[in-house]
């Protein structure tokens, strides 16, 4: 895997807010029963970027971000 992690606070608010709105609107993304609007869900991303639950990791092959839990064992990797 030739990834690295890219701390959320070494983006501008505009490429941090593109890379979680991007994230959440991806297609298959399920948030259970209650329908939860795309702000509170940028919200919650952001904050577990914030509190260090969550990580970006950006592919260098595939040139694309995600935002892998920071339990996620993919993460041992890098």
């Amino acid at each position: 895997m030739t990834a690295l992690k890219i701390p959320y606070d070494q983006l501008n608010p505009e490429t941090l807010h593109g890379v979680i709105e991007e994230f959440v609107t991806r297609d298959g993304t399920d948030y259970g029963e209650f329908e939860v609007s795309l702000d509170a869900k940028i919200s919650q991303v952001l904050g577990q970027l914030k509190s260090g639950k969550a990580v970006i990791v950006f592919d260098q092959e595939s040139e694309t971000c995600n935002i892998l839990g920071s339990d996620d064992p993919a993460l041992k990797k890098l």
